[in-house]
């Protein structure tokens, strides 16, 4: 469900230091690096999983709201807009350029006469355990991916996903079903 979000002074300040050492400390690591960067997240407040596998040119919005378990990976160029709480699930993939987008405007908010402004509102996004997340996908605000669904390239996803279900397009849709693998 969407709430109504304001963004505090103290969320600004923590974004705006983290940006630096993003790029001075956290984008220019070797590939391999995942400790490093693992660290630099926690410092930030991310729940991070020994054997997460965030990459470094992979962007990430507010650390504190990101949470990646044992073998999940946010991979080359992803761009993670986690102003609410992002969640990826054990062994779960999110490929490169890919974007997890928790927040939106709300449009019918606005009253041109009165308020132009539309105000920021955000939900979670959970990718589950053993989802694949392809290259090039837009995973919107409250979308859950169910635990060993896979996301085809390219898709727009806006509605939660059932588990083991494979969907692509824009909108994405179902067009089969993955086997159970053995958790």
């Amino acid at each position: 469900m969407m709430q109504q979000h304001n963004i505090s002074f103290k969320n600004r300040l923590a974004r705006f230091i983290w940006s630096f050492v993003w790029m001075l400390l956290y984008r220019p690591t070797p590939r391999n690096f995942h400790f490093w960067r693992r660290f630099l997240l926690r410092l930030f407040g991310a729940n991070i999983a020994s054997g997460a596998h965030p990459y470094p040119s992979a962007k990430i919005w507010a650390p504190w709201n990101l949470t990646m378990l044992e073998g999940s990976c946010i991979s080359d160029a992803v761009d993670c807009y986690c102003v609410d709480k992002v969640t990826i699930g054990r062994n779960a993939t999110v490929s490169q350029y890919s974007y997890l987008c928790t927040a939106s405007h709300d449009f019918r908010a606005a009253n041109i006469q009165n308020s132009p402004n539309m105000p920021l509102i955000t939900a979670p996004i959970t990718i589950n355990d053993y989802a694949w997340v392809a290259a090039d996908v837009f995973i919107g605000p409250g979308v859950a991916v169910g635990e060993g669904a896979v996301v085809g390239a390219r898709s727009a996803v806006i509605k939660n996903v059932e588990p083991w279900a494979v969907i692509a397009g824009n909108p994405a849709r179902r067009i089969g079903t993955r086997e159970h693998c053995n958790s």
